[in-house]
């Protein structure tokens, strides 16, 4: 391998705000930082459901797609066309 070319391989950890879990592991970010849920605390690997909503998020993307919601109906309310009857 050419030397000087490669970004330095630093050792890190990752820390889960959910459980607490520690995670040390190896990158080139070179900084520890956290996350939210881990594989220790996710219901998905766990089987246990638990509720995650950091910041409101759900609440967030049901009120913005509830407009679009109801803008397309007006929208399409407006512009439905009226029935003609035919002409005998």
């Amino acid at each position: 391998m050419k030397s000087g070319i490669h970004p330095k391989y630093l050792p890190i950890t990752i820390t889960c705000m959910g459980c607490g879990n520690k995670i040390e592991t190896r990158s080139t970010k070179g900084k520890d930082f956290s996350i939210d849920v881990c594989s220790n605390c996710h219901p998905f690997y766990t089987g246990r459901q638990k509720f995650v909503d950091s910041a409101g998020r759900v609440e967030r993307f049901q009120k913005k797609f509830s407009r679009v919601a109801t803008a397309k109906a007006k929208t399409a309310k407006a512009e439905k066309p009226q029935e003609e009857t035919p002409a005998n």
